[in-house]
């Protein structure tokens, strides 16, 4: 799709950015296709949450206890990407999945985990705080040291179900002046 590019940064649509980026275009991922923070700790984000353990195709391939990492801050290394033809394995796993019976449908991230299983390096944790979207404890100084915010879950800033303690760290950005925003409903 990018012949031409090395290495491009992802960024989901529900993330603020707060400092400079640049340093992940800088970031060594060591041969790695995707760079990106790991969420797991302890038993919790594992690829048993994402994955279908009861079937042959997940249980001869990837470890339960294997971390899972977040979609919405990634950078990708088109030419690993293009070497290891993970459009290829990603369209090949969806496939597998047609009937859903190894993941959940409906979701990208089960998909995600499956292409770059070994392929994934795992950024510092400060590049992509997540879970402003439905964790309400999530520290203030890690939303503050945070390059990237992420609103993942249900409750988006813009939606009346927001949760309160968050919300600004979206709204402060919003031009309330915008002429097509009163018709969005946004819950604020």
């Amino acid at each position: 799709m990018f012949p031409k590019l090395r290495r491009i940064v992802l960024l989901e649509d529900d993330v603020v950015v707060q400092r400079d980026l640049a340093g992940l275009f800088r970031a060594d991922l060591g041969g790695k296709v995707n760079g990106a923070v790991e969420m797991c700790f302890g038993g919790f984000r594992r690829y048993s949450k994402y994955l279908n353990f009861s079937t042959e195709a997940v249980k001869e391939k990837f470890s339960p206890r294997a971390c899972a990492w977040g979609f919405g801050v990634n950078v990708f290394d088109l030419d690993v990407w293009r070497r290891e033809q993970c459009t290829d394995q990603f369209h090949q796993f969806q496939n597998l999945n047609e009937d859903g019976l190894l993941w959940n449908p409906g979701t990208v991230l089960p998909a995600g985990l499956a292409t770059f299983y070994t392929t994934t390096k795992p950024l510092e944790k400060s590049w992509h705080v997540m879970g402003l979207g439905y964790n309400p404890s999530v520290s203030q100084d890690e939303i503050r040291n945070a390059a990237v915010i992420h609103f993942n879950g249900n409750m988006k800033p813009w939606l009346d179900v927001a949760l309160n303690q968050y919300k600004h760290l979206w709204t402060k950005y919003v031009d309330s002046e915008m002429e097509f925003l009163p018709l969005c409903n946004f819950g604020f």
